[in-house]
């Protein structure tokens, strides 16, 4: 935004023209040249604000998901909320995270390539310690975990990664699986050092216990998306996401709406005179013959042409035509 000068300031600067102390010739010169930005190709933005806006929409989503899934858990107040998102290169990020770790690799077809889901040891201890019983005590001395530790840590991260689907099913239907679980990051090489990743930093606080949970997506992995990334695409499906509900709230009032179906075998004119004398046992006769269809009619409108019968002891008519719209028929 544009610094808005006092009327001082203003004063000052058209006496400070007056005066020739300033020319306006060099003011305007000044505007004029090219401003020089610097720019780190390392640090190449592959992805633009818009959807550095839909990913973390997504995954304000993802937290509360995880929040309710490790509440249920770990059976303790759990509290997950996106920190920042962050596009940076693949080594910078594994620079940035201790070298003792908790990371989750796992990959989501249909999209191709390998995420990572990293646990700050706090945080993943914490989970662990209530997972076998404990009160989420961090040990003194953090080392390698046991075959049994590993097994629960797989177990309670690799149902975590439904949420994942959960969370990203308005954009694509994902069907993530945990491919395995690694603690040192020098180990873990999902993409090359210098290939740009996004990271969504979730804040995360188990108990009296708080910590970071690193989600790395690789550009390479989410480009085939990254037109459905944009706010104009989230809003657009979201709106058809609303139609196409109402449609099917329509549909549903429609199939259960009554309407009457008149089957007839046919007319006759008779006087009222006649029709007051009427007795049991008298005979009408029809303008239309044993041979012709019966119109069988739904409201006012003629829509079917059968014959009548039986079905089971009960009268039925047998529906041979469909009579499509504005189609003529001889009276």
């Amino acid at each position: 935004m544009a610094e808005v000068l006092s009327q001082s300031e203003i004063d000052a600067l058209l006496a400070a023209l007056s005066s020739g102390e300033m020319d306006a010739n060099e003011l305007k010169k000044e505007e004029t040249e090219r401003k020089v930005k610097v720019y780190d190709f390392k640090r190449a933005l592959r992805f633009s604000k818009d959807q550095i806006r839909g990913l973390t929409r997504i995954h304000e989503n993802y937290a509360r998901l995880l929040t309710t899934y490790f509440s249920a858990q770990l059976r303790t107040f759990v509290q997950i909320t996106v920190a920042s998102v962050d596009q940076l290169p693949y080594d910078e990020f594994i620079r940035s995270i201790p070298k003792m770790t908790i990371l989750n690799i796992f990959e989501a077809p249909p999209l191709e390539g390998r995420m990572v889901l990293e646990v700050n040891p706090n945080i993943a201890y914490t989970m662990l310690d209530r997972l076998l019983g404990g009160q989420g005590a961090i040990p003194e001395k953090m080392g390698a975990l046991t075959e049994i530790e590993t097994t629960v840590m797989e177990r309670v991260f690799g149902k975590a990664l439904d949420t994942f689907h959960e969370a990203w099913k308005q954009i694509i239907e994902l069907d993530p699986y945990q491919e395995g679980l690694e603690m040192n990051p020098q180990f873990m090489q999902i993409v090359s050092p210098n290939e740009i990743v996004v990271v969504i930093s979730f804040s995360t606080k188990i108990g009296d216990t708080t910590g970071m949970i690193n989600l790395c997506l690789p550009h390479v992995v989410l480009e085939p998306i990254m037109t459905k990334l944009s706010g104009q695409y989230w809003f657009s499906k979201q709106k058809k996401t609303r139609d196409e509900e109402e449609r099917l709230r329509v549909e549903e009032r429609v199939k259960v709406a009554k309407l009457p179906i008149v089957a007839e075998m046919g007319t006759a004119t008779i006087t009222v005179g006649d029709f007051l004398q009427l007795q049991k046992g008298d005979v009408i006769q029809l303008d239309q013959s044993i041979d012709n269809k019966l119109k069988i009619k739904v409201g006012n409108h003629l829509k079917f042409l059968g014959q009548p019968g039986t079905h089971k002891g009960r009268v039925a008519v047998q529906i041979d035509e469909v009579i499509e719209e504005g189609e003529e028929q001889n009276e």
